[in-house]
């Protein structure tokens, strides 16, 4: 099917939705970093603007509209969340485009964090995962055409689809009322006990054991960093365990970022770029433009394209 790709970012949505099959049509992302990154591993140049700034008559008709929208005002992770961050409010940009556009399906992807913005109204709420802005998110997107969509959502871990890293995210799957078949949240691939008869999670063994322990640029951003991690002031060692995947990469970089700690008998230092690619589930082959900094941002912020693979995997390609 014919997608329109918002908030593409570095592209890891896009690139499952390809493996699955469809058709990138359309991109836009404001991050300079982002764009060129995007259009080097795509051939593809995105609309490098803020949404605000495109007007709906600019964007082609598709089938599906796919975004990840900016979770920085969502996120668990940043504890001055509010309802007034006006990040959180890019939300309505994915609404206008759905809106004019009426697509067939639409997913939209963010942190297990918006489910609790605003609080709960009641214990069934809190229950269901619905706070209050939240349960307006969803309404919204339910009644953005005269005709409404089907909306369902799923808090998914990351890990659960053969991803090195426990990442839960709130995938959030709409289809438009006259369209037979309805959009369905993928199975899990793998399990933390290997039971169900699925494999055990991947490790971040798995992911980079094969990479070389001395960073390098005989690797397309294998260079990093020897600063520790630092979150709110704090500097320490995030340490992933070998035989565990990798907690959540996030999209912080540079000397305070968030990228965790490898531990290795003889050496503890940050992940490099192309390590959090890994842990991600980038290919080698897929390169990211600009500096260090830029780069752990991009990976960080990305959806794992093998969790946008199985999502897009459930949608017909015609």
């Amino acid at each position: 099917m014919k997608i329109i790709s918002l908030f593409a970012g570095a592209g890891g949505m896009d690139l499952g939705f390809l493996k699955a099959g469809h058709k990138i049509i359309w991109v836009n992302d404001n991050d300079p970093d982002s764009c060129l990154t995007y259009e080097k591993n795509f051939n593809h140049k995105p609309v490098c603007r803020d949404i605000e700034d495109v007007l709906s008559s600019e964007i082609p008709n598709g089938d599906v509209v796919i975004g990840g929208f900016p979770c920085q005002g969502f996120s668990i992770a940043n504890p001055y969340r509010n309802t007034e961050d006006g990040r959180n409010k890019l939300y309505l940009e994915l609404l206008r485009v759905i809106r004019d556009k009426k697509p067939k399906y639409f997913i939209a992807e963010n942190v297990a964090g918006i489910c609790s913005i605003g609080g709960y109204e009641n214990n069934e709420d809190k229950k269901n995962h619905t706070g209050r802005v939240f349960k307006t998110i969803l309404q919204e997107l339910k009644n953005a055409i005269p005709n409404g969509y089907n909306v369902e959502f799923k808090i998914l871990n990351t890990a659960d689809f053969g991803v090195p890293q426990q990442r839960r995210r709130v995938i959030i799957l709409g289809t438009r009322m006259d369209i037979k078949k309805k959009l369905s949240h993928p199975e899990p691939t793998h399990s933390k006990t290997g039971d169900k008869n699925l494999p055990k999670w991947k490790t971040v063994k798995d992911a980079i054991f094969d990479l070389p322990i001395t960073p390098n640029d005989k690797i397309p951003n294998h260079i990093g960093t020897k600063h520790k991690v630092k979150i709110n002031g704090h500097i320490g060692n995030r340490a992933t365990k070998w035989n565990e995947p990798s907690p959540t990469i996030v999209g912080r970089g540079g000397g305070t970022g968030g990228p965790v700690i490898i531990p290795h008998p003889s050496l503890k230092r940050r992940m490099t770029p192309r390590e959090t690619a890994r842990i991600q589930c980038f290919p080698d082959d897929f390169i990211f433009e600009g500096s260090i900094s830029s780069q752990y941002r991009q990976i960080g912020n990305a959806v794992p394209y093998l969790l946008a693979y199985h999502i897009a995997k459930n949608i017909p390609k015609n």
